[in-house]
């Protein structure tokens, strides 16, 4: 069957995370992605993180399924080819510094006027308007300004990453949604195109659940809680006899009766005080001991085994090789082979999410740099005569 999005054309002038994390996985149900890098370098992920044959090994995750063009597009002629190619695109992706796009004539307003129908999305770190719109933001300032950093961490301590980027990817994963819901209007409505403008920060604000509401009504700041869920009890991590950790969610009430005859507190399990979550807040740090004193007497396996058998939701804290030797991930097809250009075998990241009747799939590999430029600009009239013309001045 066709893919969601097949038919429907991007073209992709981000680097790094945001904005390529987006139209990675538009792509991986069917949109044709065309990717625009600076010619002679890349995209700066290409050289991100570990590298094999002088290539990150993530690029060929995020940059799956796409086509890759080289472009100057700080250069007039390049800027006329971007211009020619959003005649026939149904969207933009681009995650400047807002003012780029101006200064080189492709704002909003004038790609909009060669194509009404044109969806764009915008990542920036503060978003397109707005006093802070002209400072550089990275996902790490994104993640700071709305409020995760300060919740990440030990009480006490300075504040630590999540691991990950994850303030890119939650952008990305805004604009995933931008787009088609932008697609979804321009159907149904006028058939005019719009703007999607998406904030670094806004994004990891709109996570945050209860933080604001909580400060307007209760001037309360909610601080660093380390592994424990603050406000949830009981749901913590615990040490097992053989120095590992489990971590255990017994915060709904059949659970938690369920939790505590596992560990021999009957009197905990009856406590009349402790039935319901408002009352196992207020006595948390006891909970958590008896679970402790429990989980200190046996091995992680056996705790993990015996929560399981009663339907108690426990896990433990995988790594990476953890993960890939896991077989649920294996049977949800999360982990798939690959292949690096040279023919090295490559595990990737499944698909996400998992459409019962039109899946995403990966169609090709990753681009070798400007590997489909020809291909691209001879589809708009520009001939091999004016491509040669054009490497030579370093256009493409």
């Amino acid at each position: 069957m066709l893919k969601p999005l097949s038919g429907i054309r991007i073209l992709e002038m981000g680097q790094l995370i945001a904005g390529p994390f987006a139209a990675k996985m538009l792509a991986e149900f069917g949109a044709e992605v065309i990717k625009i890098e600076v010619p002679g370098k890349g995209d700066p992920l290409r050289k991100w993180r570990l590298l094999h044959e002088g290539t990150s090994v993530w690029w060929q995750v995020q940059s799956r399924n796409k086509k890759s063009v080289t472009l100057d597009l700080r250069q007039p002629e390049a800027q006329e080819v971007v211009r020619t190619l959003v005649k026939d695109m149904d969207v933009v992706i681009e995650n400047f510094k807002p003012g780029a796009l101006e200064e080189w004539g492709l704002a909003w307003e004038d790609l909009k006027a060669i194509n009404p129908k044109l969806i764009m999305l915008r990542v920036s770190g503060y978003g397109q308007t707005g006093p802070y719109r002209n400072r550089p933001g990275f996902g790490v300032i994104g993640e700071a300004m709305g409020g995760l950093r300060h919740l990440s961490g030990e009480p006490g301590r300075a504040p630590v990453r999540v691991g990950v980027s994850i303030g890119d990817s939650l952008s990305a994963l805004h604009g995933v949604i931008g787009i088609l819901l932008a697609l979804r209007s321009r159907e149904q409505h006028s058939g005019k195109g719009q703007m999607i403008d998406v904030a670094l920060y806004e994004s990891v604000f709109n996570m945050m659940e209860s933080l604001l509401p909580e400060y307007s009504v209760f001037n309360e700041v909610r601080q660093p809680a380390g592994s424990e869920l603050p406000g949830i009890a009981p749901s913590n991590a615990y040490l097992c006899q053989d120095g590992k950790y489990v971590l255990i969610a017994g915060n709904g009430d059949s659970i938690y009766k369920r939790l505590m005859h596992i560990i021999g507190r009957v009197d905990l399990a009856d406590d009349p005080a402790l039935e319901n979550n408002a009352g196992r807040v207020l006595q948390a740090s006891k909970i958590d001991a008896a679970i402790t004193q429990w989980t200190n007497l046996h091995p992680q396996s056996e705790v993990i085994d015996a929560l399981n058998a009663s339907q108690i939701p426990v896990g433990r804290v995988y790594d990476i090789a953890d993960i890939a030797k896991d077989p649920h991930y294996t049977e949800r097809e999360m982990i798939l082979d690959s292949f690096l250009p040279d023919g090295t075998p490559l595990k990737v990241p499944g698909i996400v999410p998992k459409l019962s009747e039109t899946p995403g799939e990966i169609r090709h590999e990753a681009p070798l740099l400007g590997e489909h430029t020809d291909e691209v600009l001879a589809s708009i009239g520009i001939t091999k005569a004016q491509r040669d013309a054009m490497r030579e001045r370093g256009i493409i």
